[in-house]
């Protein structure tokens, strides 16, 4: 079955929970009233050691909003979207109506697609460069929605990276409230449908065995709720226009995790804003696919239109 000759609002809400998020967390809620969906944050599964102001999971919502967006697109339907539409009720992240008909472009489609064959590889990555034209489209993706992705060129700058990822990893260990975090998140059993798979639980970036990183800082224009959702969202079109290359992409989340180290980040970044999250970008081997809670466990369905 082709993309556009599904259900606009099913594949969308399809799309949705293939969004990434700290631990496999899956923090997001959605209710669907005819052609309206609203992305709520679920807050019972905010990281409360590792992302207790939500920070992360409102990136993770982001993600799954812009999956929204293109799934819609992919489908021909504009998408009409608000974000943070009442300020009574933070947690109501963003509203996505469907509008009106437009043939999906090759690019549309090519981004629906790549949703479904996204990961996150935390596996050392092959000598391969990652080559210039892919840099430039990676920072084209953050700039169209509204955020700077800054790769980091300087070899004393990533060096200088790599020592706050081993300091976050060295505080993070001896923390034992983030260490039992780490395990409830943990997914022992293989029919578990959150967490992530205890094989790769505990993996860092494994700089030393790649010869040619490429380490990325995507940064907003501020810190503030809206503009994480906005980052998020920026997060995933960079994540997808990888994918589209042949490019892997891991998280660094230790260094952004961790107050201090977030804004020593920032000061590598040397760009106005908010460091928000660590990229590295390589050529590696197919990672597996993390399990998601399927959409009829996170999705209330109302009447009206």
């Amino acid at each position: 079955m082709s993309l556009a000759s599904q259900d606009p609002v099913r594949a969308a809400l399809d799309a949705a929970i293939r969004a990434p998020s700290p631990h496999n967390s899956q923090p997001w809620r959605f209710r669907v009233c005819g052609d309206r969906i609203d992305v709520v944050l679920d807050g019972d599964r905010i990281l409360k050691v590792a992302d207790p102001e939500g920070r992360e999971a409102r990136l993770a919502c982001g993600a799954a909003i812009l999956n929204v967006r293109l799934a819609l697109r992919a489908a021909g339907r504009v998408p009409v979207e608000e974000l943070m539409p009442r300020r009574d009720a933070p947690e109501h992240l963003a509203t996505v109506r469907l509008g009106g008909w437009r043939p999906a472009t090759t690019d549309d489609l090519a981004l629906a697609r790549a949703i479904g064959y996204r990961r996150s590889n935390r596996r050392a990555f092959t000598s391969r460069e990652v080559p210039v034209w892919v840099r430039q489209a990676l920072v084209r993706a953050a700039a169209e929605e509204g955020a700077d992705l800054v790769v980091v060129h300087d070899a004393g700058r990533l060096a200088e990276l790599e020592v706050l990822v081993r300091e976050a990893e060295r505080l993070q260990a001896e923390d034992p409230a983030f260490q039992e975090e780490v395990r409830r998140w943990t997914a022992t059993d293989p029919s578990r449908e959150d967490g992530v798979p205890a094989a790769v639980v505990g993996r860092g970036p494994e700089w030393p065995y790649d010869r040619r990183p490429l380490v990325a800082v995507l940064v907003s224009g501020a810190d503030t709720r809206l503009e994480q959702v906005r980052a998020g969202q920026a997060l995933q079109r960079v994540l997808l226009r990888a994918t589209t290359a042949g490019v892997s992409v891991s998280f660094v989340s230790e260094p952004v995790e961790i107050p201090l180290l977030r804004a020593a980040v920032g000061r590598l970044a040397a760009v106005p804003g908010s460091p928000q999250v660590v990229l590295r970008f390589g050529y590696g081997f197919a990672a597996p696919a993390t399990r998601r809670r399927p959409v009829s466990a996170v999705t209330r369905y109302t009447g009206g239109g």
